[in-house]
């Protein structure tokens, strides 16, 4: 391996990434020799050794043409997989190790399609021009263990930036979701983009359009989920990217939040999303508290009124941000209970503030806790994210009340399932009570046994049951 440009640190590095993966990748290595074909680790896993990381997934490139690659691994792999062979990638499993290999190419966007057109090369620095970013454009051959870097990206390493290997128009003109992962990478890696980069981006940020909302969805997926969002939701909305992928966000910059005229709720948006990656367990990032925080408040554009006073409200906006996250996030093709759950937090988010100083009775806050269901433990989150006042005081006040509020649904919940709490009698003992069958009335009975369970807790099967029957009596009265 030519390491003359490593320090001692990135050689030792490397050393034992060869000592971990030599069986798989120096073995596929001479494999591929064997028949006459060039074989190299390329890409992110280079970088990630280089920056101390190292998993179990390679990405391979090598000079041999994809239906080549499948003779030369069919008796070798565990397992083979070819969803990606259109676009020059074949996937394989051997041991432990996941192996995707991926011919030299380059690809391009007609400005008119959503597809790109894959064009095989031949030679290794050709593949390399074509990467994203200088620091994805190393490689490291197989088996001898050659480090290549014709475009300084170990350079950029070491200064944390991100550059293109050519010119940034070039290389976003041949694919505009680049942009993206230029965002993706800065808050993932927390590395600073290039300034031809930034200018480039911002130029041709329309561009952005022409990619399919899939892969658009999934660089933001990852960006949201780095280790500093801030940065990258930052350099989209400051490039004009994010008002062809998340509108909603760059919008928020114009309003005035209700509670601290000195500060908009773009601002106010990016601390809450901060302070809630704060409270997140074990250093795993929770993409449903995530994107809810990012999007608790884009219902308030809609919703602002100028009130009598110089006042500005927002009446309910968490409503209609509900409806406006469920139609974001299913435009961009997340799952349908990712939409649903994150719409439901949003919707949810500002239901603590009518518990005043404590006021609540113990219905309101089993209803409270039913409302959250699954979602509790996020909503308690979500909602001391929320509080960004300066006042400490007021801060202090806000986090005694909900400290109140998570006692007593503890206290609520030694005595009862909060979180399945269903009527005491159900359907067949509706039906045989009241001498029905199945039906609207058997429904309508069911919300009231069920009001009544929140409303009073537990009162045992025979007190259900005179209320219900009084309930019949009622409603077959016209009362």
């Amino acid at each position: 391996m030519s390491d003359t440009t490593l320090t001692d640190s990135q050689r030792r590095a490397m050393t034992d990434l060869f000592r971990k993966i030599a069986p798989v990748a120096d073995e596929l290595g001479r494999l591929f020799a064997a028949h006459g074909h060039e074989l190299a680790l390329v890409g992110g896993p280079v970088r990630d050794l280089l920056l101390g990381r190292i998993g179990n997934d390679l990405d391979l490139t090598t000079d041999a043409r994809p239906e080549r690659v499948l003779e030369i691994i069919r008796d070798w792999a565990d397992s083979v997989w070819t969803i990606g062979i259109d676009f020059g990638t074949v996937g394989l499993r051997k041991g432990d190790s996941l192996i995707e290999i991926t011919t030299y190419r380059s690809e391009s966007y007609d400005p008119k399609s959503r597809k790109p057109e894959v064009m095989y090369g031949e030679t290794l620095d050709e593949d390399l021009e074509r990467r994203d970013f200088a620091v994805n454009a190393m490689a490291v051959r197989l088996p001898g263990h050659e480090f290549v870097d014709p475009y300084g990206g170990l350079d950029d390493l070491r200064a944390k930036v991100l550059r293109t290997p050519g010119t940034p128009e070039q290389s976003f003109g041949d694919d505009p979701l680049r942009m993206l992962r230029a965002a993706r990478f800065a808050s993932q890696l927390g590395f600073a983009v290039d300034r031809e980069a930034v200018a480039a981006m911002t130029a041709m940020a329309e561009r952005i359009e022409i990619v399919s909302a899939e892969r658009i969805r999934d660089e933001l997926d990852k960006l949201v989920r780095g280790g500093d969002p801030r940065e990258g939701l930052r350099l989209l909305v400051e490039t004009g990217l994010a008002a062809h992928v998340l509108p909603e966000l760059p919008r928020l910059r114009l309003e005035i939040d209700e509670h601290h005229r000195h500060k908009d709720v773009y601002e106010h948006t990016l601390t809450v999303l901060d302070q809630a990656i704060a409270q997140e367990e074990d250093g795993k990032p929770d993409r449903i508290l995530r994107w809810a925080a990012l999007m608790h408040d884009i219902g308030k554009p809609k919703t602002r009124r100028h009130e009598p006073g110089g006042r500005v409200s927002f009446h309910h906006h968490e409503v209609v941000g509900a409806q406006l996250t469920k139609k974001r996030l299913t435009e961009l093709k997340f799952p349908k209970d990712v939409v649903a759950d994150v719409a439901r937090l949003v919707e949810l988010h500002l239901r603590f503030h009518g518990y005043g100083t404590g006021e609540w009775t113990d219905s309101a806050v089993r209803r409270y806790v039913r409302d959250a269901g699954h979602l509790l433990d996020r909503l308690h989150k979500l909602t001391r994210a929320d509080c960004t006042t300066r006042n400490k005081r007021k801060a202090a006040a806000l986090s005694r009340t909900y400290d109140h509020l998570e006692e007593r649904i503890a206290r609520l919940a030694e005595e009862e399932e909060l979180a399945k709490i269903r009527p005491e009698l159900d359907g067949n003992e509706i039906q045989a009570i009241l001498g029905v069958g199945p039906g609207p009335v058997v429904g309508r009975a069911y919300r009231f046994l069920l009001d009544l369970r929140l409303d009073k807790g537990m009162i045992g099967k025979e007190a259900a049951t005179e209320a219900l029957l009084e309930w019949a009596r009622s409603h077959e009265s016209g009362g």
